[in-house]
């Protein structure tokens, strides 16, 4: 199994597209949402400035890339070329190939959270202690797994050619809807209610209560356990459907 998260981590750093859209694109946003806005403006409802808000919100948005849109094509893809039927035949579990797809992207996810990060303190002066510099890298990449098995999920429900509009159709749905290029105080109220019930919005609230030194809300620790139960299993079942078709 180490040859195979190996293997999965070359080719992960190999693509220069993937890389830009995880590990650069996020920090970009960043700058264009907040670059404008000086330390003192204020997102609405949240105590937090603008940039400090958004920091949360790219780093989740970096991470979200790199897991969601990493795992479910290529899932796809080899499933279609044979590659997983290949795997199969040899001594590694099921389990093992999941773990495989999701470490390598969890790898990938941590340049993205850390450059953001770097971006916000470096370009919008944005000042934290170093317990939350270190709890929100890992809260956020940690989080992160909840999207991974998503990814694994799309992955196997999908076909090669399907899973790309179904991944970029959840993918902004998810990103939008729960707040992570705009703040969700901006929504009406009715947009607002649906957002509190998405992963993405309980995902990037746990970074937000960890810059303002409180403790995370339950129902967002209970949206993003859930999510991670739903979609885990979906993956598990999907993956023995799939075995068994083969």
């Amino acid at each position: 199994m180490n040859s195979l998260i190996t293997l999965e981590l070359t080719r992960a750093l190999r693509n220069r597209k993937f890389l830009f859209f995880s590990v650069i694109y996020p920090s970009v946003l960043f700058l264009i949402i907040a670059g404008n806005a000086d330390s003192t403006t204020k997102v609405p409802g949240t105590g937090l400035t603008l940039p400090t808000y958004m920091m949360v919100s790219m780093a989740s948005f970096g991470a979200l890339t790199a897991v969601l849109m990493g795992n479910s094509e290529r899932i796809a893809k080899e499933r279609e070329g044979g590659w997983v039927r290949q795997l199969r035949l040899t001594t590694l579990p099921g389990r093992g190939y999941v773990l495989a797809k999701t470490a390598s992207a969890a790898v990938v996810s941590l340049p993205s959270i850390v450059i953001v990060f770097v971006v916000a303190a470096a370009v919008k002066d944005v000042r934290l202690d170093a317990w939350q510099w270190l709890a929100l890298t890992g809260a956020i990449w940690a989080g992160s797994l909840v999207f991974a098995a998503l990814g694994v999920a799309i992955g196997y429900l999908a076909s090669g050619d399907a899973v790309r509009p179904i991944t970029m159709i959840t993918y902004f749905g998810l990103s939008m809807l729960g707040g992570l290029w705009m703040p969700t105080t901006t929504f009406p109220g009715w947009l607002q209610d649906i957002a509190k019930w998405l992963p993405t919005h309980a995902y990037a609230a746990l970074g937000q209560a960890i810059e303002q030194s409180r403790a995370p809300h339950v129902q967002d620790l209970a949206v993003l356990v859930v999510s991670f139960a739903l979609f885990a299993g979906g993956a598990a079942w999907l993956y023995r459907k799939d075995t068994l078709k083969a």
